[in-house]
């Protein structure tokens, strides 16, 4: 459904949901390292989002992923907005506690089950927050090229999208009136400076990035990740093959891709009237690799199908005035994520990655075990066929869904 006329609200809210005291973190498959400090705060933020009778949450949580079994979990305990409207997106910050309880080979896990209990509550209250806070807003829309030393691809270095979305909240009326309520960055990046093996518990770089946003607006910041599969990642080299693997390193990136978000957006036109749209399809796909079906089968968080041959998800497709987002269960290769872009009908697309579930890389068949330097992503990938399926599955969803209205000045 579509909206005309009506007023557009906004509302937005975070909780803090760093562990205290400090509990194990994971970066991928194996078992959690335990943490002694932390570098920044752990957070769940929520932007929501109401045109007439349209309701959608967009949620970011501080974490690798965060499977639909969890994320079904606070859609249940929020009566006010359709389940499938509420959308669910990690940071993929390798520093954050083990969310999907990754079995070892005698089928243990070092998850903490009473952190992600607390986690899946902290989710639902930052939504019905959120709601609490809504008020008449304008949007600012813009896409544009994220310049300096952020991201690059680590298996070939030019091959990522600088491209950085950037949709603002700016409050129309009452006390709020011209001040930013909310702005939401989506740029695909591994936040993973710092990286699970280190015994800090962090947000990584995403923590600088929404720190600084909030300070130079006023409002709240809400980062979502995009097509960064494959190894799209935090350009920290400082050359002679060595990394600068410290918070420092964090608070620059993070600081210059707020920078550069908050440039990129400056001076959009003011969206006084846009509309909204909300629609989703459940897709199914494969599980052909053998490391991920025994992750899916003994996880405790019965995150595949009773078969264990299969796993289904759901793929949301949001038109926010100019802007059409389109979400992705996983890490897609920065190709597919390229692609999939080509077919929106914007000049302002976004991809929300490791959003509604993280089934791990998304590739295509033709790289699917074809190369070396993707035998680790094709063994952590759910199949060959995955990307061809994710593909066809997306343009359907853009072709029976509206195209998003041009540029409202």
């Amino acid at each position: 459904m579509q909206t005309g006329a009506q007023e557009l609200y906004v509302g937005a809210a975070k909780r803090l949901i760093t562990p205290n005291p400090l509990i194990s973190v994971s970066g991928g498959v194996g078992a959690p390292k335990p943490a002694t400090e932390k570098k920044g705060e752990l957070y769940v933020r929520a932007m929501v989002l109401q045109k007439g009778e349209i309701k959608v949450a967009i949620v970011s949580i501080d974490n690798l992923g965060w499977p639909a079994a969890l994320g079904d979990r606070s859609r249940a305990l929020v009566s006010e907005i359709p389940p499938q409207n509420i959308i669910i997106g990690a940071t993929h910050t390798h520093s954050a506690p083990d969310a999907y309880a990754f079995p070892d080979a005698m089928g243990n896990h070092g998850a903490d089950m009473d952190y992600l209990e607390w986690c899946i509550e902290e989710i639902a209250g930052a939504i019905k927050d959120a709601l609490q806070n809504i008020q008449p807003a304008y949007l600012k829309i813009a896409v544009g090229e994220a310049k300096g030393k952020i991201a690059y691809n680590y298996y070939a270095p030019d091959l990522y999208d600088p491209r950085c979305g950037v949709i603002q909240a700016i409050g129309s009326k009452g006390k709020d009136k011209n001040r930013p309520l909310v702005t939401l960055v989506n740029y695909a990046i591994h936040p993973e400076v710092i990286g699970s093996k280190r015994g800090i518990l962090s947000p990584d770089l995403v923590g600088p990035l929404n720190e600084q946003v909030e300070y130079k607006t006023g409002g709240m910041a809400l980062f979502m990740n995009g097509a960064q599969g494959g190894m799209v990642t935090a350009d920290n080299r400082i050359g002679n093959g060595e990394e600068a693997n410290d918070w420092k390193e964090c608070q620059r990136i993070g600081s210059l891709l707020a920078t550069e978000a908050l440039r990129i957006v400056k001076d959009a036109p003011l969206q006084k009237d846009p509309d909204l749209y909300c629609q989703s399809k459940k897709v199914k796909f494969p599980v052909e690799s053998a490391m991920m079906r025994f992750i899916l089968e003994n996880s405790p968080l019965a995150m595949g199908s009773s078969d264990g041959q299969s796993v289904d998800t759901t793929i949301s497709l949001l038109n926010i005035g100019p802007a059409q987002i389109l979400t992705i269960p996983g890490e897609a290769l920065p190709n597919i994520g390229y692609y999939v872009k080509r077919q929106m009908h914007t000049e302002h697309p976004f991809l929300f990655g490791l959003t509604n579930d993280a089934f791990g890389y998304i590739l295509t068949k033709e790289d699917f075990n074809s190369f070396r330097r993707y035998e680790y992503v094709s063994r952590t990938s759910l199949g060959e066929m995955t990307g061809a399926i994710f593909e066809a599955e997306a343009i359907d969803l853009i072709e029976n869904s509206p195209t998003p209205l041009k540029i409202k000045q």
